[in-house]
């Protein structure tokens, strides 16, 4: 019994995942999760941004009785999810301290009376006494814990109020919880479910690879140049541009603006209300590019950020995974660039050794440094810093795209040692570069560097080429750096070998800076364009909608369902429900709108000279809707009957509003499918001598159209 139960759950969650959500099946791991949680059963689940987590608790929450408790530290985000669940027909409402009285009373109003299917809730609001008791009078069908790591002292957000959460696992012992999480280590992890008091839960670990992120890392020079190539090539798209410092957010965002292009910025030392006002610009699509400090994105569920640029090289490893996860969270192909220069980490080592954990955040910062310089798959060194092995190269990177080039570096190298030995190890790498390209600043001057035996040995290579070189010398243990003696360059055992005893030292050569700017450069074909083409005039029917109604366009319909979409041109309810992200509310709502939109396009492209699939029909349909008659169409278009009439049955299979019996009557449509049962034949000539030329081809053809459309039904049923 409890097996057939389970078997009918599963069935019922297949079913919510295309209703509500528009998807015909689960992503990788999350029917098992659903299938753990529908047993009864606690979960743990780590799973990258973008993965899907919140489909694991919302969907066993539509099939299960009851109201489920999704507990979750921001804001913001229990508002997006609230109205991403409403605009798919999803009741479902928050509780937080952003409410009045009686929105919160509303809500308790509808939790009393069992209207709501999912309560977001923030912990301090849920760890009340008067509320716990309340929440005793009510059937809760599942408890989910989202941002899980914050209850863990191990965790990179720890909040001391989540580890009273332990408290809803005594009062409903037998209710299933689901903890999740994108990052946390194993120590992070185990504490998490010894925190939730989980009972045997099933740990669901995800990759971490998310590959429709480009990963990209260039030298640090001319950033403004790069970044202002890198939007032209990319109109329309929204983007995050994380800096160091609150003063490069402001300057950086008026740089843009002065080019013309909408930037606004970001940081913690704006007012609650200015932070407020740019973080919803953004998620309407009212500013598309925001410069940043690391504090902007949590809890922004804005799935068509299409990429993400880093104006500095972040401190570790797992700040930079999470800020690039911003970006492609609808799994369509997004950028992600970083620049990097040796003042980065010069200005990160400081922040580091000032930090409480000095030895643990230079270590990281090594790590990040490490990923920064990569000469190998830059995805295999991201992942592996997780504990994960892709088994193979990416060929979306960098490195995979344009690998590096090693050259005899011995007398480069020579010449780098030679200059910092008679500048007495005292400069830093700066310096060292301007005497060996003999700059001829006052200050190389005035020490008399200009003197020294190497003072323009290395004149014939750019400035941006001899960092790399000191660099790739510095990873090599040729050179070190005195962060205590204003950085100055120091020679080691290794570098004496080079000078004195001829070692050999290999250099990879600096490439000129690829981003992915190449590639959004290829020529497009007629088809693209006409993708492309649609996929805009969508975007924009999009933004109006979501303008009127008040909400992120995204919550219309997400980039990824307006591409397929515009691939796939549906023009009939029954093709629209095909498409990924369309549920039934959606359909309702939007779904006549966008169709009529699509028509619209396709007739004016087919009038432009387009040759489009299906359009010849459709603009019969177009004819036939305005009222035009068969042979008033025949005339004005050229077309013989025979050929109108295979257009009335294409567009009657396809699910197209068409009455056939206007044009055939059921008499002749009884006979054409009484022939049909004699003959075992819908072929035709054979018909057609059968009914003994009675009814002409045209009809026999409608009435093998009706009687298909019958054995249609029949299977359905």
């Amino acid at each position: 019994m409890a097996e057939a139960n389970l078997n009918n759950s599963k069935l019922k969650a297949q079913k919510v995942l295309k209703q509500y959500f528009g998807y015909d099946s689960f992503r990788p791991q999350q029917a098992e999760i659903i299938e753990t949680v529908l047993k009864g059963r606690d979960a743990l689940v780590l799973m990258p941004t973008g993965g899907g987590k919140s489909v694991c608790f919302q969907v066993p929450a539509l099939v299960k009785e009851g109201i489920a408790l999704v507990v979750s530290p921001l804001i913001a985000l229990m508002k997006d999810q609230v109205e991403g669940l409403k605009a798919n027909g999803v009741p479902a409402a928050f509780l937080n301290s952003s409410q009045n009285d009686n929105e919160q009373l509303r809500v308790f109003e509808a939790m009393r009376t069992r209207e709501l299917k999912l309560l977001y809730i923030s912990p301090e609001k849920l760890l009340t006494q008067q509320f716990l008791s309340f929440l005793q009078s009510l059937q809760i069908s599942l408890i989910a814990i989202d941002e899980a790591h914050c209850i863990s002292a191990w965790g990179h957000d720890f909040r001391p109020e989540y580890t009273q959460l332990m408290q809803l696992k005594r009062l409903f012992p037998q209710v299933p919880v689901i903890a999740l999480t994108a990052t946390a280590d194993k120590l992070t992890r185990r504490d998490i479910e010894q925190q939730l008091l989980l009972h045997k839960p099933r740990r669901f670990i995800a990759s971490f690879d998310r590959p429709n992120l480009s990963l990209h890392v260039i030298q640090g020079r001319k950033r403004l140049d790069s970044i202002l190539r890198f939007i032209e090539l990319r109109p329309q798209t929204s983007g995050i541009i994380y800096c160091l410092s609150r003063k490069g957010t402001e300057s950086l965002a008026s740089s843009l603006q002065e080019k013309g292009i909408p930037a606004a910025f970001y940081h913690a030392g704006l007012s609650a209300n200015a932070r407020s006002r740019v973080q919803q610009d953004f998620i309407n699509d009212k500013v598309p590019i925001i410069c940043a400090t690391i504090a902007f994105g949590m809890g922004i569920d804005k799935s068509n950020v299409r990429w993400v640029i880093h104006y500095n090289m972040p401190k570790n490893i797992e700040g930079y995974y999470q800020e690039i996860g911003r970006a492609g969270r609808d799994s369509l192909p997004s950028d992600t660039l970083m620049f990097y220069n040796f003042g980065d980490v010069i200005k990160l080592r400081s922040f580091a050794q000032e930090s409480g954990q000095p030895e643990l955040q230079l270590a990281k910062l090594d790590r990040m440094q490490q990923y920064a310089e990569a000469k190998i798959c830059r995805r295999r060194v991201l992942l592996a810093y997780f504990g994960e092995d892709l088994g193979r190269d990416c060929g979306n990177c960098d490195v995979c795209k344009n690998p590096p080039k090693y050259v005899d570096g011995t007398i480069i190298a020579q010449k780098a040692l030679s200059a910092i030995y008679r500048m007495q190890e005292e400069v830093p790498i700066g310096t060292v570069i301007d005497v060996l390209r003999a700059s001829g600043k006052k200050e190389i001057l005035e020490k008399g560097y200009d003197k020294i035996k190497t003072y323009g040995a290395g004149v014939e290579i750019p400035f941006n080429d001899w960092q790399s070189y000191l660099m790739q010398m510095l990873n090599a243990g040729l050179i070190d750096i005195a962060y205590d003696e204003g950085n100055a360059l120091k020679l080691t055992a290794a570098s004496k070998e080079v000078l004195f005893n001829k070692r050999d030292v290999q250099l990879y050569q600096p490439q000129k800076a690829k981003t992915p700017v190449e590639a959004a450069s290829k020529p497009r074909s007629r088809r693209m364009e006409l993708i492309e083409g649609l996929f805009e005039q969508l975007r924009e029917l999009r933004k109006n909608l979501a303008a009127r109604a008040g909400i992120p366009p995204y919550l219309v319909f997400s980039d990824a369902t307006l591409q397929e979409m515009s691939a796939e041109r549906p023009t009939t309810e029954l093709a629209m429900r095909d498409i990924s992200g369309v549920g039934d509310a959606k359909l309702r709502q939007y779904g006549h709108i966008f169709i009529e939109e699509i028509i619209s396009y396709i007739l004016e492209e087919r009038a432009k000279g387009a040759n489009i699939k299906g359009s010849t029909q459709l603009l019969t349909f177009e004819m036939l809707r305005q009222g035009e008659s068969l042979q008033d169409i025949a005339r004005k278009r050229g077309l013989s009957a025979a050929s109108l009439y295979t257009h009335l049955v294409y567009l009657f299979e396809q699910g197209y509003p068409i009455d056939l019996y206007r044009y055939i009557n059921e008499e002749e449509a009884h006979a054409v499918e009484q022939a049909i049962y004699q003959s075992s034949s819908d072929n035709l000539t054979d018909l057609y001598e059968l009914l003994e030329g009675q009814i002409q081809y045209d009809k026999i053809r409608l009435g093998v159209a009706i009687w298909n459309g019958k054995q249609r039904e029949m299977k359905k049923s």
